[in-house]
This record gives structure tokens, sequence and C-alpha cells, in this order.
């Protein structure tokens, strides 16, 4: 009966426990519940807020660095619009001119292509991330204008004289230079601070050619978002406005773009599917463009000047550059026209003019091996993409070249189909670029759009091994292979090793180096029962397209029992680490932050736990500029974008005193003419002529303060005759206003003194004071007038417009 009672005793305990513990983890899963109901609201009210603000102040800017010329592309609530520079151009010459007092960028460096040959920069995107030595480097050297300077490094600089002293250059910093003023009319036109763009670059730029680009970028005070390869920003411009693509289950629409530009061709073939574009393959030839078929004009012009007006035209670069230009507008004309075309330069040399004449058809025979160049990259990019000619739906083509006849007939003989022009050649790769910036950035709500750009080159990695030429290799990407990609490998080492990237294939390399870089993941060790260590190491070719070991880390096993955590969580406010923060609070992982629990491990035995440890990795060999370097650099451009203001602005000072003296002198001789007496304009007209002769003799170079002093001297004398000839137009109209109001209060008073019944409810009083204002106006009035007519028209006016408008405005 005891023991009964007992057992009895026990449940009835067990009960109110039982619902005690239910009632604590139901109220614990309310609270859960709530804190994440809560976190997820602050979030995004945050998130919201900072969209908002960022939606104000942000810009969307995509930039097409060409060789010869720059489009910028923005985009706008009502889509991408390319825009224009101060000189009311969307093509911005990639030109660079050094002064001794300033830098000229784009239009006005043009300019000074020929005048100032020697300090003028342009045609150097081919040596971004290229030594001096570099084969390709020294075949260009020849051609251009301004001279190339080996640096201490090896890289390319480029020598030239600016604020009266030899500087050289690197073309990082000739790139940042021309980047800055892309971004200054990007803020001309948008009217805000920019500061995220998309930046597009050859397929083929290799990781040191990229790792160029992106440190100009930084120069010029830039947050590069991507380097998006150019035929990918045709791409997306192509198919982004596309409502008929195949859906992800329907076999997709293969469509080739082909972009021969100034300097260089590049082919790509694309995979559409709704909401999303694929590379399948790239090709391209380095050294075929629109330039080749300028230098075979000028070629075939140098030999007839020589023959017919004996000219070298080869040992005076002026003359050669002036023949450059004249070429590439011939080209231009003969794509449109197939009849005998004239070419004709006045003063060419030694005073000489010179004439010739060219046709479609002869031109098309001298360029004949450019011409057969162009089927190779489109046969090597079908036959990467494995695909047929019937399998391409259509061929797109950009870039200015392919507006010569030959170079489309010869690309739609090989596709056997018919080209398309359904994209702007010149400006189809910027407005790519500002999508693919529209699709990254916050502020904007783009249609959902999903990019695969591809690894142009394979790439490898080697490390030291226990076999028997005592080196391991593994191509961690293949060419074509999808990008931006992460791949992860593991490794069994019981101290550091270090691991050499390289392009696989260098014969099929556009550039002389195959090797990327060395990376040294430190700090590893053995195990503690000596056995070696397995090390995970993350590889990656990110959105700009550059190759570097991201991440490695040390997976260490330790033996311990197995406890329950929950683990704490930290926001900061991002949307990402809400959804981990979700996933982490619906669960009770086992083991400490950072460890992974052993599956093999039995549920009452020790268990053991899988830690990872993060290993520092040191990058050696990067073709990439050291940070203390690229500091330097940055507050140098802030330097010379000072001095460029400071410039401006003096010339702004000597352009208004120009400006004010041609406009005045013009004037006393017309419209200013009857508001002077003779005496006063020949002694003004005087005074207008010795500032003219000081302008251009001890004027010439001046401090600021010193126009500004000349403008107000100017303006002491001129100015009143222009307040004069203004008061005697507006003087008239101003009497006529104020008049009408007084005869309307006039009418009013009448109106009272003969028992109007609307005004009955004022008194005696007011009517009586307004009688009084109307008629001491109308005195003023008439006095005024009466003075201002016996004044001559010469003279100041007694009374002015102001103070007729004020009288007016003290009626009302």
């Amino acid at each position: 009966m005891l023991k009964k009672y007992s057992v009895e005793m026990s449940d009835a305990v067990r009960q109110p426990r039982l619902f005690f513990f239910f009632f604590f983890f139901f109220f614990l899963n309310v609270y859960k519940y709530f804190c994440i109901v809560t976190l997820i609201a602050v979030v995004a009210e945050q998130n919201f807020q900072e969209v908002n603000l960022r939606a104000l102040i942000m810009s969307v800017v995509g930039i097409d660095v060409g060789f010869q010329n720059c489009y910028i592309a923005v985009a706008r609530s009502g889509g991408i619009e390319t825009i224009a520079n101060e000189y009311s151009d969307r093509c911005t010459p990639a030109c660079v001119s050094l002064t001794s007092k300033n830098r000229m960028i784009g239009n006005a460096a043009k300019s000074q292509v020929i005048t100032n040959f020697k300090n003028t920069v342009h045609g150097f995107k081919k040596f971004h991330g290229r030594a001096f030595d570099d084969p390709l480097v020294q075949v260009e050297k020849p051609k251009l204008p301004y001279s190339l300077h080996k640096l201490p490094n090896g890289n390319t600089g480029i020598k030239v004289r600016y604020l009266d002293a030899d500087k050289v250059f690197t073309v990082e910093q000739i790139t940042g230079m021309l980047l800055t003023k892309l971004k200054e009319t990007s803020e001309s036109a948008l009217k805000k601070p920019v500061v995220d763009c998309v930046i597009s670059v050859p397929s083929f730029f290799t990781d040191a050619e990229r790792r160029s680009v992106f440190d100009a970028t930084q120069i010029a005070g830039l947050n590069c978002l991507r380097l998006i390869n150019d035929t990918t920003a045709v791409a997306l411009a192509y198919g982004i406005y596309k409502q008929d693509l195949p859906t992800p289950e329907e076999r997709p629409r293969n469509v080739v773009f082909v972009d021969m530009g100034h300097s260089s061709f590049q082919v790509s073939i694309t995979a559409f599917n709704k909401g999303k574009l694929k590379v399948l393959a790239t090709a391209f030839d380095l050294y075929l463009g629109g330039r080749n078929f300028d230098e075979a004009l000028v070629d075939y012009f140098c030999e007839e000047f020589k023959i017919k007006y004996k000219l070298n035209v080869r040992d005076n670069p002026r003359a050669l550059l002036r023949l450059h230009q004249e070429c590439e507008k011939l080209k231009k004309l003969m794509s449109a026209n197939s009849s005998d075309l004239p070419l004709n330069i006045e003063c060419f040399m030694n005073d000489i003019d010179v004439s010739s004449r060219m046709n479609r058809g002869h031109f098309e025979e001298m360029c004949a091996q450019y011409l057969m160049r162009v089927e190779m990259p489109l046969k090597s990019a079908l036959e990467q993409s494995k695909l047929s000619r019937d399998d391409i739906y259509a061929v797109e083509i950009v870039g200015g070249a392919t507006r010569i006849p030959a170079i489309k007939e010869r690309i739609a003989k090989f596709f056997c189909k018919d080209i398309s022009t359904t994209l702007n050649a010149d400006e189809a790769v910027a407005r790519g670029c500002a999508l693919q910036c529209a699709i990254l950035s916050p502020a904007f709500k783009v249609r959902e759009f999903s990019i695969t750009d591809v690894v142009p080159f394979p790439i490898t990695l080697r490390w030291k091994s226990p076999t028997e030429d005592g080196l391991g290799e593994c191509e961690v990407f293949s060419k074509n292979h999808a990008a931006p990609f992460s791949k992860v490998i593991t490794f069994h080492k019981k101290e550091p090793f270090d691991l050499e990237a390289f392009y696989s294939s260098p014969q099929d390399l556009p550039y002389p180096d195959h090797r990327i870089g060395c990376f040294s993941v430190q700090n590893v060790v053995a195990q503690p029962d000596g056995d070696s260590s397995k090390v995970k190491v993350k590889v990656r070719v990110n959105v700009h397209g550059i190759f570097s070991v991201s991440s490695a880390s040390l997976i260490e096993k330790q033996k311990g029992e197995g406890e329950d955590i929950i683990m704490l969580i930290c926001l900061k406010n991002k949307t990402k680490q809400v959804i981990l923060a979700l996933s982490k609070l619906f669960q009770i992982q086992e083991g400490a932050p950072g460890e992974k629990q052993d599956p093999a491990a039995g549920g009452s035995k020790p268990k053991v736990k899988v830690k990872s440890i993060d290993l520092p990795i040191m990058a050696n060999n990067i073709r990439q500029l050291d940070s203390d370097v690229l500091n330097n650099f940055v507050d140098y451009e802030r330097q010379m974008i000072i001095q460029d203001k400071l410039v401006k602005e003096l010339n702004d000072a000597k352009n208004a005193v120009e400006e004010y003296v041609y406009d005045l002198r013009d004037k006393l001789c017309g419209v200013y003419e009857k508001y002077i007496t003779e005496e006063d304009s020949n002694r003004l007209t005087l005074m207008l002529e010795d500032t003219e002769n000081w302008l251009y003799e001890d004027g010439e170079d001046q401090p600021k303060q010193v126009y500004e002093e000349k403008l107000d001297a100017l303006k002491r004398l001129g100015q009143p005759i222009q307040d004069r000839h203004r008061e005697h137009e507006d003087r008239p109209r101003a009497f006529e206003e104020l008049g009408k109001k007084l005869q309307l209060y006039m009418k009013f008073v009448d109106s009272y003194k003969q028992k109007d019944e609307r005004y009955l409810h004022l008194s005696p009083e007011e009517m009586s004071t307004v009688e009084k204002c109307v008629n001491e106006s109308m005195g003023w009035m008439n006095s005024k007038m009466n003075a201002q007519s016996k004044l001559a028209i010469t003279q100041d006016p007694v009374v002015k417009v102001a103070d007729i408008i004020a009288k007016i405005q003290v009626r009302e």
C-alpha cells in the first residue's frame, strides 16, 4: 500500500512539472518568433532607408573606354541614355594632352594632337599591364609621336613635359586622367556625384591588364562594380529588352556578337533564355581593327606623295598625323560611296598642297590581307561553342570598323546569314555597361537578368609535391569555363606552401608572360599525431575576370563531449545575414562556432569535432600597383585636378575681360550710342582698345586678380551706360502700369462719393486716407515724369524703374 502510494505521488508531482516545461518551451518559441519578426522589420526598414538614401545620391553609370573613343551611358527613370560632353558630343576622344600649365582631356586634347604631338597621349590602352620590353609595346613604339619610357619595375611609362618639367606617367595614371574627365562629364549631366560605375575591357585582357585598368579606376576616384567584357556588355544590351526569349526549359537562342573597333577584333557566341544569358565562346584578333585599314591608306599615299611631290612624309611627325586623320575620313566616306573620292590637304609639307584620289574597289584590293583575317576568329568561336551555323539565330555587329562593306560581306558569307544591325554600333558597349551597373545598384529596379561570362584562357595551379618531378599541377579553370566562379581544392600539408598560378596555353595567350602570380598559404602545421593537415583552398575568378586565391582554411580534428549550444547572432543591417540568422535560430547546433560535427561519431561516445581555422594568404609577383604607390597616384591626381581648376578659373577671368571688351565696343556703336556723350564714348573706346592690346601683350599671362580688377575698371564706366539704356527702355511701361493702378483707385473713390452700395460699409476716414494716398502718388508720378523729361538721354535718370515698381506694390 505504501509502495503504491509512493508511485502515485511521483506521478502527481511529475504532471505539474511536465506542464511547466511544456509552457516554458511554448513561451520560448513564441518569444523566438517575436524576435525574428522584430529583427526582420528593423532590418527591412533600415535597408529601405538605405536604398532610398542611395537612390537620391547614387548614379548608375557605364563607361566604354575604347582605344580611340569613349562613351558614357547612364540609367535614368526613362531607361538608358548616352550622355554628351561639354562639346555636345556623345563621343569623347581617348586623348590626354599635357601642357606647361594644365591638362587637356578628350575633345580639347584631340585638337592638340598635331600642334602638341609630343605631349598628347593617345592609343595607350594596349599598354595596360605590359612591360616596356613587351613585343607589342616595341611594335607600337615607332608609330607613336610621344615617347615611351621604361619604369623601374619594368613596366611601360609615358614621358611628356608637364608644368615645364619632364614627367613620366604610368599607363594607369593616364587612364585615370581620362576616367576623371569622363567622371566630370557624367556629374555635369546628372547634377550629382558619380562614384559607382561599370567599365568595359576587351574579352582577351589577361589578369595583369585587368588589374591595371582596375587600378586606374581607383586613381580616378571611381568604385568599379565590375569590369565587364565588351562583347558581354553588348549581349546584355541586346538581350535584356527581348520579350520573346525562350523559357529556361526550352532550347536557348544563340546569337553571335562581332565587335571590330579601332584596334582589335572580338567575337562571342551567347546563349539566351528568359532572364539570363550565358557566353558560350569567345575569340579575337588582337592586331586587327579599323586602324589597319587607315595605315594601309597612309602607306599608299606616303609612297604616292614621295614620287609625285618628292615629300618624305614619315620624316615629319606632324604631317604624318595630318595624313592619318585625312585617311580615316576618306575610309569612312568610302564605306558609303563606291565612286572615286578626292584627298586634298593644304600646306601639307613645305607649304606644298597635296591631292590624290581613291575608290572602294582599289581600297579593298589594298586591304586584302586584313580582310582575309576576318574569318579566323569567327571560325574559332563557332568551333569552341560546338554549334553549327544552323544553330545560330542572329549575327549582331557593332564597332566602327564593321561599317566597312567588305567586312560585313565576309561576316555574312561565313555564317550564311544576313547580319543584323539593331544595336547602335558605337554606343552598345556603354549601354550594356550602364545596364549592368543598374542591375548591381540598389537605386534602380531592373528586370531580373543573370549573366554568365567565361574564362578566356585556361588557368593552372602548380605547387611543390613529393612526386618524382617534385611538382604537382591542376588546371582549375578550363577555357570558356563559367565566370565568376569559385572552386575549393584540398591539400594535405605539414608546413606552409606556395601556389603558382599561370595560364595553361602560352601559345594562345596574347601576352608574353603566362604567369599570373604566386600565393603563399601560411601558418600550416601538422596534426598533433604528426600526420599531414587537410588544407582547403578556395580559388576564384571574380566578376572582374581577375584570378585570386581568395581563402584557405586548416581542417583540424578534436575529440570532446558533444554539448548543445545556442549560437548568438549579431545582425549588421544586411539582408543576407538576416537569412543566416533565421536558419541558425531554428537549429541547435552541436559544437562550438566554426566547428562541424563528425557524422561518424556515436551518440554516447566521445564525439569528434572538426575545427576550421582560417589561414593567411600572401600574394606575390602580382602585376598590380602597390597600395602605397596607388595612394601616391591618387593624391597626385587630386593635385592635378586642383591645378586644372585654377587654370580654368584664370582662363575664365581672362575670357570675361575679352568678352566684355568686344561686347561693349559693339554696343557703343549700336544700342548704347545715344546714351553716352561723344566725348565719353571716345574716351571709353580708347580704353577698350588699350585693354584689348594689353590682353595680347603684357596681359597674356597675368594672375586671376589682375583680370578681375581690369573687368571691374571697365564696368565702372560701362555699367552706367547699360543702366541708362535699360532704364530708358523699361521706364515708360512702369509709369503706364502705375498710372493704371492710380486710375483704378480714383474710380473707386468716385464710386464711393456717388453712394455706391458696394462701398457703404467703409467709413469716411478710410476713404479720406485712400484719396489722400492716391493724390500724393499722382503728384509724385507727375513730378518725376516732368523732371525726367527735362534731362538729356545721356544723363542718369532722376527716377529708377525699381522706385516705380515699389510705388505700384505699395498701392497693391
